[in-house]
């Protein structure tokens, strides 16, 4: 019988609760002999005691699996009373069998093994004795190989029972480890396409938000000025539904397309550029070398250190009472460091930006192997990110 990899145990040939079916075919087997007509007068029992010594086997062997040491002994001390007696009964004989097997198969090895040696071993010497003593046949050879194969045929369906065991349980295990593996990675996918989506959408929003309130207010007084709003608010829009749309096309495409391209600071002109224009004055103070290829950032350390600069610049837009912002972005020894910060001219309503931008913006910091910190600061509000230059393997911005 193969393994079930869907069950806990190994499967056995009877099942447990029908385990009497065996207990009744060792008693015919033990008892028949007892009445049969065999022509050899020392296989026959002939007085009550032989006849009670012949069928005790019978009613002991349904004990053998609860005291499988017990019953063995028993069995060996009736069969050698037996030979004392000067009769050699063969249902005993096979009780001993299945008795030696009954052990080796319950219990294991180390427990197994220093009862059926001495027992064999004391059984043998003990029909020799006979042999010598009472001139019976005792057959010893074949008793005691029959009882050591019994114990070594038992010996091994329990070793075969305990590795068809471990190996269900390591299909048990791999398998909850594969789905704990894919439980996983669907997490992780889901925070991507989060983050992903916040990124395409949240500054964008903003500077239409931010810019339809100029169209409104200067709609009247200043033509020129909304008309520019406006401008601003469809060229938002356009982006906005372009980034949408690439995230759509990653999302569709199989497992093996490429990876959709992600914005580095090569780009970083670009959202400056979107927040002046949403009324916001930006001072960038770059000092990091990219020109030479020997100075460029690893990749994901550039992808992160733009999402930190766009964050930060979308809090400005969003939460900011002054329309002023600081951009710093530096190399310190083997790690880069990016500052944002906007004065506030009043104390805000709320500490801090609270939601789902710094939450993801943390996670890709953290996936390189940086922090992030976020608060107040003396005149204003800032948020200062630490990406190291040997970005942490595997990580996923």
């Amino acid at each position: 019988m193969r393994p079930d990899p869907t069950t806990d145990t190994a499967p056995r040939l009877i099942p447990a609760g029908r385990a009497w079916v065996l207990d009744v075919l060792a008693a015919v087997l033990v008892i028949v002999p007892v009445f049969a007509p065999v022509p050899f007068p020392e296989l026959r029992a002939s007085n009550p005691l032989e006849y009670a010594i012949a069928i005790v086997p019978a009613v002991l062997l349904p004990l053998r699996r609860r005291r499988p040491r017990t019953v063995l002994l028993t069995c060996i001390a009736l069969y050698v009373t037996a030979l004392v007696l000067g009769v050699l009964l063969p249902g005993v004989a096979l009780s001993m069998v299945i008795a030696a097997y009954a052990m080796a198969d319950r219990l294991p090895r180390r427990e197994a093994a220093p009862v059926a040696i001495p027992a064999v071993v004391g059984l043998v010497a003990a029909s020799i004795v006979v042999e010598l003593t009472a001139g019976l046949d005792t057959r010893f050879l074949q008793v005691g190989l029959m009882v050591s194969l019994a114990g070594a045929l038992g010996d091994a369906a329990r070793s075969r029972r305990a590795y068809v065991e471990a190996v269900i349980e390591r299909a048990r295990r791999a398998e909850q480890t594969r789905e704990a593996e894919a439980r996983r990675r669907v997490t992780e996918e889901r925070l991507r396409i989060a983050r992903d989506l916040h990124d395409a959408v949240a500054h964008r929003i903003s500077v239409i938000s931010l810019n339809a309130g100029v169209a409104t207010s200067t709609l009247e007084t200043r033509p020129e000025r909304a008309r520019e709003a406006l401008s601003t608010i469809r060229t938002a829009s356009r982006d906005v539904l372009g980034e949408i749309g690439s995230l759509l096309a990653v999302l569709r495409a199989p497992e093996e397309a490429a990876p959709r391209e992600q914005p580095g600071l090569a780009r970083l002109d670009d959202i400056v550029e979107s927040v002046r224009v949403a009324g916001c004055d930006v001072v960038v103070r770059d000092e990091l070398a990219r020109d030479d290829p020997a100075d460029a950032l690893p990749l994901s350390v550039d992808i992160v250190a733009y999402r930190v600069v766009q964050e930060g610049l979308t809090n400005a837009l969003k939460h900011g009472t002054a329309r002023r912002a600081h951009v710093l972005l530096r190399r310190d020894h083997d790690e880069v460091e990016i500052v944002i910060t906007n004065p506030l001219d009043h104390a805000p309503a709320t500490a801090s930006p609270s939601g789902f931008g710094l939450v993801g913006l943390r996670e890709r910091v953290e996936s390189v192997g940086g922090h992030l910190d976020a608060g107040l600061a003396p005149g204003g509000y800032r948020l200062a990110a630490r990406l190291p230059l040997a970005a942490a393997p595997g990580g996923t911005p």
